[in-house]
């Protein structure tokens, strides 16, 4: 079913960039600059939002010509790219952004044609709805589960494969107590926070007594 994958929602929106000649700098160069200072990972505001398995967003200048046999056809604006996957349904999903993050929104989408605000969440959502396009490709492998459900899958998986690696060599009998132990520590730990399991991030899940 397009858009939808199980639990799932994949959300694509592309809003047209207001062309003014008088604005220095353009409204598609502030986007980028306030694109390019928003951090990643836990910090990033659209893990603020509840339920955002990812989010992207991209100005698009132009659609490229590959050569024949396509045609070659342009846009006649620019447009602010928004894909997200998330959790529930869109209605809500986009509440729960107008309500999270108003400011950054605002901040993003004013440069945009008839862009309403995030202030009245009705308004904000037609308008949204009013840019999507039908999702038929998932930008970002998505497997019908939960954020929650992922972050604790993640989690394990990177517990485990640590666990591993730091008790490599050690006899059977101490190796047995130490990984009951350390199931009872995962079982008990808290759940990740959203955007805080990045590549680079580790989650230590107690360590190796000796």
């Amino acid at each position: 079913m397009p858009n939808k994958n199980g639990s799932v929602y994949g959300l694509s929106i592309l809003s047209p960039i207001i062309d003014d000649a008088g604005a220095t700098p353009s409204h598609d160069l502030q986007i980028r600059d306030y694109l390019a200072s928003l951090p990643n990972g836990e910090e990033s505001p659209f893990a603020q939002a509840p339920g955002t398995h990812m989010a992207r967003l991209v100005v698009m200048d132009d659609v490229i010509f590959v050569g024949a046999p396509a045609i070659e056809e342009h846009l006649r604006s620019k447009y602010l790219v928004f894909e997200s996957n998330c959790d529930g349904d869109l209605d809500s999903y986009l509440r729960g952004l107008a309500a999270a993050v108003p400011q950054h929104l605002d901040a993003i989408w004013s440069h945009c044609v008839g862009y309403p605000g995030a202030a009245n969440a009705q308004s904000f959502v037609n308008y949204m709805k009013a840019c999507q396009l039908e999702t038929t490709f998932y930008f970002a492998a998505v497997n019908n589960k939960s954020v929650s459900e992922t972050l604790r899958a993640l989690q394990t998986q990177r517990a485990v494969a640590d666990f591993i690696t730091n008790h490599q060599g050690m006899k059977p009998a101490k190796l047995q107590g130490e990984f009951a132990k350390f199931v009872t520590k995962l079982k008990s730990a808290p759940l990740p926070k959203a955007g805080s399991m990045g590549p680079q991030r580790a989650i230590k899940i107690g360590g190796r007594d000796e």
